[in-house]
């Protein structure tokens, strides 16, 4: 199962080390998804990072710097499918330092029905939610499991479960289906994101389940 980590919205000075820890202890994939940030400062977060595991970061924002910081890949919010001309643009400018075919690629998708809609590009794969009601209490699930476990079997797409998971829900995600699940508000609402990060490593192992 691949399990993402999705940074935290706000800035926070000790969040860049605790992400190279997580590398360190196996993390493959990060989303970097700081919208309020400029590109300077998106540009000074990544440098933070070490070199190595920059291939291993998919950015939501300022593509431009997944071609800079040779990234592993760039997500694509509801914004960037508008397909304005300035998103053309940039896209094309990003095309000539790093192929859009050489890099992960992503969206989100918060309804089932769209998932069997035919897709702009040719994604990695794609998230799906709110899956579980929030771990903050802000938002409920819409989806009934009879649902989910269709749109995995039949949708001929990878999904990535997003929402309320944390370490209790990871037999879940496995049951219905799902190709992996992301990880936000159980790491960067606690105290200590790396031990929390590593509670659901530990879980996957002990339930049997291989982690990308």
């Amino acid at each position: 199962m691949k399990v993402i980590v999705i940074s935290s919205n706000r800035l926070d000075e000790k969040e860049a080390d605790c992400i190279n820890e997580m590398f360190e202890n196996g993390l493959m994939s990060f989303h970097l998804r700081k919208p309020k940030l400029s590109t300077v400062e998106l540009a000074n977060y990544i440098k933070q990072i070490k070199p190595q595991f920059h291939k291993n970061i998919v950015i939501h924002s300022h593509h431009i710097l997944a071609g800079k910081f040779n990234l592993g890949g760039i997500h694509f919010t509801k914004a960037h499918l508008r397909k304005t001309y300035k998103t053309w643009y940039r896209l094309k400018l990003l095309n000539f330092k790093r192929p859009l075919k050489s890099m992960i690629l992503s969206a989100s998708h918060s309804k089932l029905a769209t998932l069997y809609d035919q897709e702009p590009y040719e994604y990695n794969y794609l998230f799906l939610s709110p899956i579980f009601d929030s771990l903050t209490g802000k938002y409920q699930s819409g989806f009934y499991e009879e649902g989910l476990r269709a749109v995995n079997a039949k949708s001929g797409k990878k999904i990535i479960a997003r929402g309320g998971i944390d370490a209790s829900k990871v037999e879940k995600v496995k049951e219905l289906g799902f190709y992996g699940m992301s990880l936000y508000s159980a790491l960067w609402e606690k105290e200590k994101p790396l031990e929390e990060y590593l509670k659901v490593i530990r879980h996957c192992n002990e339930a049997g389940i291989e982690v990308d």
